[in-house]
């Protein structure tokens, strides 16, 4: 998931442009490192002090010219106009996060802020459409039927979250001057892989990213994707 999120952003800009990155909500630093490797100047945002110091501790094991393109900081997405000036940089991520805000139009507006005109506003959010698939699939009769009515679940960790549905961020986008772009399905065929699963060999792994790469960008299979990652771009 990780490798098809950062190509649906890169193939956004021109070959080779270095971007100015917010991760927000970053977790342990996973995406943000490797947007660093990748010579981009990435800026890290997360509330949780354990994850921070995690973050923290991966970076200071990569090569200098590394580190020195990566800013970590402690601090709440909702909170971002304390910590930065409107339009500071290129790309702002808010992978994963949406789901913890009960309220997030005010957050999504401060984040479309912090972009350049042209900037682009990456969001990876629990599709709300198609709650009902991931119990569906596993034969819980019971959590398929309660999930058609709800934009609330548990998620992997056991906490209770919510999702969104792909009319009402368009409606956002819109209203914060960032419309939507584009938009994929991610996790159409694995959502139901457990996190602790190896990784398959190299060979079928090719082929299982080109599916859901493929299904990700197809109606009507994205429209039942475990997530969406949606791009609002700046006006």
């Amino acid at each position: 998931m990780a490798r098809q999120l950062d190509e649906q952003i890169a193939a956004r800009f021109p070959v080779g442009q270095r971007l100015r990155i917010l991760d927000v909500g970053m977790g342990q630093g996973t995406q943000a490192l490797r947007l660093a490797r990748a010579g981009h100047s990435v800026t890290g945002l997360e509330s949780d002090p354990g994850m921070l110091k995690v973050a923290r501790e991966s970076l200071a094991t990569e090569p200098e010219g590394i580190r020195e393109r990566v800013r970590l900081i402690e601090g709440d997405g909702r909170e971002t106009g304390v910590h930065f000036l409107p339009g500071s940089f290129d790309v702002v991520l808010c992978h994963g996060v949406l789901m913890y805000v009960q309220e997030p139009d005010a957050m999504l507006a401060g984040l479309a802020r912090m972009l350049a005109p042209g900037g682009l506003l990456s969001l990876l959010v629990r599709n709300a459409d198609a709650l009902a698939v991931r119990p569906g699939l596993a034969g819980d009769w019971p959590g398929a039927l309660s999930a058609f009515d709800t934009d609330s679940y548990t998620n992997r960790l056991g906490l209770p979250v919510r999702a969104d549905k792909l009319a009402a961020l368009t409606r956002t986008l819109d209203g914060i001057a960032a419309p939507l772009h584009a938009w994929y399905g991610v996790r159409v065929f694995t959502d139901n892989v457990p996190n602790e699963t190896p990784l398959p060999p190299a060979d079928e792994l090719d082929r299982l990213l080109a599916a859901e790469d493929r299904a990700g960008r197809t109606d009507p299979y994205r429209q039942v994707a475990a997530l969406l990652h949606l791009f609002g771009v700046r006006d």
